[in-house]
């Protein structure tokens, strides 16, 4: 084993891990607040499903690293090899459908009371979860050629296909179904990414210009102290900054592999550390981003 194999071992399971923690204590969170507060909150139930979400892209993604390059194939079959990469690509689709439907639900929220979008805010729990099990439905559809096409690499000659990750491969497909699924994959993450910047946006604006009236009431004093609008309004822009980048990335990535079935490993472990690289730092950055919106809302 080289220090290089070595180095990218240990960041891969370092970042894995912190994620996997990270997530946890937003689920723990969100759920203690959903089950004891008096009002069940919509928001809690959106960020339970995400943390979901990404535990599973970092379960799964842990499975095929280790299988790989741990040299545990055997523990993966061909069923093996189709259940983890279809978990994969759902709970990717999940994740950017699920921090898409927070960012709008939070703007939404945030935003004036005299807003038409505010008739838009979900008054309970219950009238979320049909948004939910769309996206489950929506995501799953849209997956479903990996059941078919990927296949494990000890029941075929490696030759006939692109390697999804090493032990994994994808069977070629037809050109109608091939771009027919990278079309629709295409068209989802243009989609919600496009929305989330949008409401990540309308909320950075309406902070600031909150912000604004509160300097303009209180003395110049207050010019210099970190409000909490400040605070929340980075919280917002950071997060989405590494919504777009880590998804965008492995939106390329992915539809680069899908087109051209490369066997290129700098292009396979790109995509693996963008994939895994939101899943794991967004539930702190979420953490915090929340603390703050919570804060504002009490102020707005």
């Amino acid at each position: 084993m080289i220090w290089s194999d070595l180095i990218q071992q240990l960041i891969f399971l370092s970042l894995s891990g912190l994620g996997i923690l990270g997530n946890i204590l937003l689920f723990i969170r969100h759920v203690h607040m959903f089950i004891m507060g008096s009002k069940k909150k919509p928001i809690d139930l959106i960020f339970t499903h995400l943390a979901i979400s990404n535990v599973i892209i970092l379960y799964t993604s842990g499975v095929r690293y280790i299988a790989t390059d741990f040299h545990f194939k055997n523990v993966l079959g061909d069923a093996g090899c189709k259940a983890v990469v279809y978990l994969a690509r759902v709970a990717r689709g999940l994740s950017i459908c699920t921090t898409c439907l927070l960012s709008v639900v939070q703007a939404v929220t945030i935003g004036p009371r005299t807003s038409l979008w505010r008739k838009l805010k979900p008054q309970t729990s219950w009238q979320v979860l049909p948004f939910l099990l769309l996206l489950w439905i929506f995501n799953v559809l849209i997956s479903s050629n990996l059941l078919y096409h990927i296949t494990a690499g000890s029941s075929l000659n490696s030759s006939r296909a692109g390697a999804y990750r090493k032990y994994c491969y994808m069977l070629p497909s037809g050109y109608t179904v091939k771009w027919l699924f990278l079309s629709l994959m295409a068209l989802r993450d243009v989609i919600f990414q496009s929305l989330m910047g949008w409401s990540s946006g309308y909320m950075a604006f309406h902070l600031y210009r909150h912000h604004k009236r509160v300097l303009y009431l209180h003395s110049s004093g207050f010019a210099n102290r970190a409000s909490p609008e400040v605070r929340a309004t980075w919280s917002v822009l950071v997060l989405m900054t590494c919504f777009l980048l880590y998804y965008l990335g492995d939106f390329i990535s992915s539809f680069y592999i899908g087109s051209v079935f490369t066997l290129d490993s700098i292009i396979l472990n790109a995509k693996l550390f963008l994939g895994v690289g939101y899943a794991a730092l967004s539930p702190f950055i979420l953490i915090i981003k929340d603390f703050h919106l919570a804060s504002c809302w009490h102020a707005l």
